[in-house]
């Protein structure tokens, strides 16, 4: 059931930004989703939450539009969030990040444009070089599990160490090397 609100809540917020034409991109464990299920819909591990990328300048019209939708804009603690409702909670909420800006201060790169993005299915997600990018400059435990799953479905190989900069090629290097993969 909880399986199933997330993935309503994935399609309402795509349906919702769609119609009022607000570019974004799905991230996160929903991005990672979207591209190993389209290599082995078996190996999809789910997410509790939606992440998207939008433009800052966006988010006006992402509020009035997920606002008209049910959604709550909030933000607690520096982080930008639509509330699946009034009485929801930050842990179920659509989670924003923005294009073109550093998550933390201390991240090694900023988030890629909203342009680099892939719209093969029903909804626009990040590209995969730029979710990768992602997970390596995060590098948290569950980015690099995203990471693992990414590769033992054959999207992300040793090819992809050149494509990062010499700490994230570190990184990928790392899980690439560990004998779980």
């Amino acid at each position: 059931m909880a399986i199933e609100r997330i993935r309503l809540r994935l399609q309402r917020t795509t349906t919702t930004l769609d119609a009022a034409r607000v570019p974004y991109a799905i991230i996160g464990g929903n991005a990672v989703a979207e591209w190993v299920g389209r290599v082995d819909e078996g190996a999809v591990r789910f997410t509790r939450d939606v992440d998207i990328l939008i433009q800052r300048e966006d988010l006006p019209a992402a509020i009035a539009a997920m606002e008209a939708h049910g959604f709550v804009y909030h933000s607690v603690y520096g982080v930008d969030m639509f509330l699946d409702g009034p009485e929801s909670k930050p842990s179920e909420a659509v989670h924003i990040i923005f294009a073109g800006e550093k998550v933390k201060t201390s991240d090694l790169q900023p988030t890629p444009s909203v342009q680099e993005s892939d719209r093969e299915g029903s909804f626009t997600v990040i590209s995969l070089e730029a979710l990768v990018g992602m997970k390596l400059t995060s590098f948290r435990r569950k980015d690099q599990t995203h990471l693992e799953d990414m590769i033992s479905v054959g999207l992300i190989d040793r090819t992809w160490i050149s494509k990062y900069q010499t700490v994230l090629a570190q990184r990928l290097a790392e899980i690439l090397d560990t004998p779980e993969n």
